[in-house]
Parts: structure tokens; sequence; C-alpha cells
């Protein structure tokens, strides 16, 4: 057997032809992107426009909105400020270690092709399904989140929980249904209207506290004095600042998940060597403006010891889901409250409804390789991977266990599964760059010729790949404080869920590590270079661009 174009022969490492990284058929599709809607005929719909906000708005979910009233309670306003800033710089890390890959192979197989490309077939056939978890588990997660939004006005429960529960979850099934272009331009305005809505909270939150609210009060830092920049979580003292800390990491380490989505959608990004780096750069502010800015204005107006906070084990019924009503609620803004938690529905719905169609999808590319049941690759005449979406709305059930818990409870539980799979592909992807590296360290290539270098590197990877090893071993550490056992199962159950994929792919198919001298840096790239070539011809062909047009361009 001659060798694949990932540089190593799959027949020598054991790998059948159904799952090896590359079969003749993936490798003409590579070669030639058309023939994929022949063969698979899953509809290529989506616009550059859309995919940019899809991305932007996807990463703005539950864990900033809602999930930072626990960080508030837990660590204060300075523990909450220095946990997203801090898991804000890694998780920066990682996105440029992943632009770092894609803009140099911008392949359509995400951060998954990446690890059996760079590292082991066995480590990309364990982070495919190890991604598939995530989005089957993350859901359902935002379907609970918007249980706890109507509860808000619902505070008498006269409306069974498992009413909206079943409402929601045939919303975002039907509205998948309908194809990739009603999808698309669906999630486009409302992925905008998160990022507008965010925008706008966080300069409600800051006129606030300057004093531009009803009773005309300069809050200022007021909350940093009294309860405190520091709040205490588990024991009294330093060591439960430190707890508090410890604890908004891993939150903030949930909130930051969906970032990686660049790594999906690359594949279809028009003139990937310009268009990868500038949206790292973006996610750069992104994180300082929304994850990071938001987080500070929060612990302006909302005090860490305010009763009506949402915190992830025991809110009561009806409690605010975000910081942000309980602000609007505090500065006795008529109507505010309520106006801000229907944006707050539209956020987690939408949330919920991208999820499932990335699960659905990430599902059908890893039946396309061979690594799933054939039947998921059956498609609609709208394109629709219907089988697949079929299955990851089955998950969408989960959420039935708010019936038999609080909204809060199990929401938590999701946290703590979503963490770890979302942790564990960060660790992937910064090891696959981190051998990605190291082989063209050994073949002899610079990294000067790379069309885009991530900063910070070599050490950046390493750093990332350790900070996030350890958040994630000791995520769960309140588990034991005192100890639960369902709190135990949900923060860790992940870890021998990758283990076995990855140990059993390895022993059933004898795959090995690549060695970086044998690592393909070759294959598919000449592809990409002669499409940036017709891009920039076809581009300087229209002509020098308007100023106007420059900055739609921008936008």
């Amino acid at each position: 057997m001659s060798k694949t174009s990932f540089g190593y022969d799959s027949e020598k490492l054991g790998v059948p032809p159904a799952f090896a990284p590359v079969s003749s058929s993936t490798s003409r599709v590579e070669e030639d992107p058309t023939l994929l809607e022949a063969e698979e005929t899953l509809h290529r719909g989506l616009k550059a426009r859309q995919i940019s906000m899809i991305a932007l708005g996807g990463a703005v979910g539950t864990g900033l909105i809602i999930g930072s009233g626990t960080a508030l309670r837990r660590g204060g306003p300075l523990g909450m400020l220095l946990g997203y800033s801090f898991v804000g710089f890694v998780c920066y890390l990682v996105m440029c270690a992943l632009g770092e890959m894609s803009a140099y192979l911008p392949h359509k197989k995400g951060f998954s092709g990446y690890a059996s490309r760079f590292v082991d077939p066995a480590l990309g056939f364990a982070l495919g399904w190890n991604y598939l978890f995530k989005y089957l588990i993350v859901t359902p997660n935002n379907l609970s989140a918007a249980g706890i939004v109507i509860r808000y006005w619902d505070k008498q429960a006269k409306v069974h929980i498992a009413v909206w529960m079943t409402i929601f979850i045939v919303l975002v099934l039907l509205i998948n249904l309908l194809g990739i272009r009603f999808f698309g331009e669906l999630e486009f305005w409302m992925s905008g209207i998160k990022v507008l809505a965010l925008i706008g909270l966080i300069l409600f939150g800051l006129i606030s506290d300057l004093g531009g609210n009803p009773h005309h009060d300069r809050v200022g830092f007021r909350y940093w004095q009294n309860p405190g920049v520091f709040a205490y979580y588990l024991k009294e003292g330093a060591l439960g600042k430190f707890l508090g800390v410890w604890s908004v990491m891993t939150n903030a380490l949930f909130a930051y998940m969906g970032t990686e989505l660049i790594g999906v959608t690359v594949g279809e990004a028009e003139n990937p060597r310009k268009n990868i780096p500038r949206a790292i750069r973006r996610t750069f502010w992104r994180i300082l403006i929304f994850y990071v800015g938001g987080v500070f204005v929060i612990g302006l107006i909302v005090p860490s010891n305010d009763p009506d906070l949402f915190t992830a084990t025991k809110a009561k019924t009806g409690a605010a889901a975000s910081p942000f009503v309980v602000a609007a609620k505090k500065f006795a803004i008529k109507g505010l409250d309520h106006v801000i938690n229907g944006a707050i529905l539209l956020f987690v719905l939408s949330a919920a409804n991208s999820d499932l169609y990335i699960g659905s999808r990430t599902l059908y590319a890893i039946a396309a390789e061979g690594k799933a049941p054939a039947i998921f690759k059956r498609v609609n005449r709208m394109g629709v991977p219907y089988p697949a979406l079929i299955l990851c709305t089955a998950f969408c059930c989960l959420v039935y266990l708010n019936v038999a818990a609080s909204s809060a409870q199990v929401f938590n539980y999701f946290v703590s599964l979503v963490t770890f799979f979302g942790a564990t592909t960060w660790m992937c992807i910064v090891y696959s760059h981190i051998r990605f590296m190291k082989a063209l360290e050994v073949q002899g290539i610079p990294r000067s010729s790379l069309p885009y270098r991530a900063p910070f590197q070599p050490y950046g990877s390493y750093f990332a790949l350790v900070v996030t090893g350890i958040i994630t071993f000791f995520k769960g550490f309140d588990t034991f404080m005192p100890w639960n056992y369902k709190n135990f199962i949900t923060s860790y159950i992940g870890a021998p869920v990758f283990f076995v994929l990855w140990l059993g792919y390895k022993i059933v198919y004898r795959t090995k590590v690549i060695p970086p001298a044998e690592v393909d840096l070759i294959s598919g790239k000449r592809q990409i270079d002669e499409e940036e070539e017709a891009y920039l011809a076809k581009q300087e062909a229209k002509g020098p661009r308007t100023t106007l047009q420059k900055i739609w361009d921008s936008l």
C-alpha cells in the first residue's frame, strides 16, 4: 500500500481503510471539494458572514451570562476578574496554537484531523468522539439554562418545567430540520442580536455604576469594599479565598468553551491564510471586551452576597438567572429586568440551536470518515443529516432531569460534564501544536515561513497544556468537601471515556505515535496555495476597494 497523504503507511500502522485518516474517497474530496456535495450531498449553504457571526455569538453563552453569578458568589469581584482574565489568557494561547496549524493547513477535518496527522490516529479518533460528547451534553445544558430563565417569570411553577423543556426541544429541532440556508440566516441575526445585547448590558452596567440610574447613586467600587474584593468558598480565611478563586477558574473554563469553533469552520473560510489570523486577533479582543469587561462590570454593580444571585447548587426557584437581571432589579429600573431576562432567553436558545447543529454535523463527519455507523451519513433532500440530528436531539431529553431535581442542580451537572470534554479538547489542540512545531524543527522548516506564527511559542502551548491539565484535574475538588458522589461522577466521568476510546482504538488497530520526521507537512498544501493565489487574483481583478467597502469587509 502506498503512503497516504498523511505521510505514513496506514497499513503499517494497522489502520484499516475505513478507519485510515485519509481513504481514497476522502482524499479525492480534499483535492476537489466539489466532490463532497456529489458524494455526500451535505449542502454548503453557510455564507462567510454567517460563519463569522455564528462563531462570534456561539462563544458567548451561559458560562458568562448565567455562570458568572456562581463565580461572583464564590470568588468575589476581584477573584472573578482574576480567574476569568487568567483563563482568558490560556484560551488565547489555545486559539493561537489552533490558528497557526489552521493557517498553514486549513483542511476540512478540524482539530481532530490535526491530532491524527501530527500525533496519532488514535488520538484523533478519541478527540473526534470527545468533541461530539461535548455537544451531546452542551445542548441540553443550554436548554436547562432556558428553564432557569423561564422560572424568573413563573416563580410558582404554574406551568410544569417538562412542558417548557418539550417546547424548547421541538423548537430547536424544527429549526435544524428546515435546512442549512434557513438555519444560517436565522442564526446570523440571532447571534448579531446576542452581540449587541451583550454590549448593551456592559454599557448599562457602567452607566448605572457611575450614577446613571433612577437613584442617582454612584456605586463606584463600593462592593469591592463591602462585602469585599474576595469571597470565601467552603472554608474561612486565606484558604477560603484561594478555593473561591480556584472555583472561578473552573467556572471560567466552562465559559470560554466554544471559542475553538473556528477550528470547525476553517475548512469553509475564504482566503484562510489572511482570515484565520484576523479571526485570532478578534478572539483576543472578544475575550478582553466581552468576558473580562463583562465580569468586571458585574463585580461593580452586584455585591457578591446578594441573596438574589443565581448559584449552580442551591438557587431558589425564581432566582434571577443572570447578575445583570439582579442589577436591573436592584436599581429599580422598571421593566428592564424582564427585558434583560428575555434577551438572555434568546441567548441560551440560540446557543442550543447552534450547538445542536454542530453536534449533528460532528457526528456526520465522524461517520463520513468511517469512524461511526454509516447510517449517520444519510441526509435528506435539503442536505440535513437527519439520523445524526435525531440522535443528538434524543440526548436533549436529558433536560427532563429537571423534573426530578432543581434546574440549578441539573445545570451544575451539565457544566461539569461539558467542562471536562471541552478542556480535553483544548489539551489535545495544544499537544497537536507542540508536535506540529517539533515536526517543523526536525524537518528543517522555519516557523518564520508560516503564514501565521502564534505568539509566545514554543512555551505558550506547553503553558496552556499544563495549566489546563491542572485546572481540569482539580476542578472537582469541592466534591470532597463534603463528599458528593453525583458531582464527582459528572466532574470526572469524561476521563475514563476518553482513555477507553484512545486505548481501544490503539489496541484494535495497532496505531503508533508518528515520529516528527515522518509527519506529513506537505500533502494538501499545494491545493491551499493555489486556492489562495486564485482568490487573490480574483480580488485584484475587482480593482481597488473604496473606503466604505473596506469598512464593510472589516465588519
